[in-house]
């Protein structure tokens, strides 16, 4: 049985949160096959652990604002190495990119079917950020 729609809506909320932090390497699988527990785990590496910590509290602002989830559960927010956010039906996880290399996470769950976040291409969200900025610009001047 595949991972439930809500739960997919709120992996694609959390990873646009994680991308609008500069979060690399964003991807999310389909774990209700071989884990009972949960429906998605969704990893995010941060640059250094202050970009960790960042990450992990934006996910955390947009889905409680988007859908008033909060986690169950949070762990490792002192070393910000490894940030784990359980939500119940998803799990999210962001880490610091030694810490990603390291244990290889999507190495691990590569054999369940990956999510599509969604996720703007490259340079994408520049264009509209940049847009929104110009046109902010000249309405102000009107």
């Amino acid at each position: 049985m595949p991972a439930v729609q809500d739960s997919i809506e709120c992996a694609r909320i959390a990873a646009l949160a994680a991308d609008k932090m500069k979060a690399e390497d964003i991807l999310a699988f389909d774990v209700t096959e071989p884990l009972a527990i949960t429906d998605i785990f969704l990893i995010a590496t941060g640059a250094n652990e202050r970009q960790v910590l960042a990450i992990a509290e934006e996910i955390e602002k947009a889905l409680y604002l988007e859908r008033e989830r909060k986690p169950r559960m949070r762990e490792g927010l002192e070393d910000a190495k490894w940030v784990l956010l359980d939500y119940g039906d998803f799990v999210i996880h962001v880490m610091h990119k030694e810490a990603r290399e390291y244990y290889a996470l999507e190495r691990l769950w590569s054999d369940c079917p990956e999510i599509d976040l969604k996720l703007p291409e490259a340079g994408e969200s520049e264009t509209v950020s940049a847009v929104d900025s110009n046109e902010s610009t000249v309405a102000g001047e009107r």
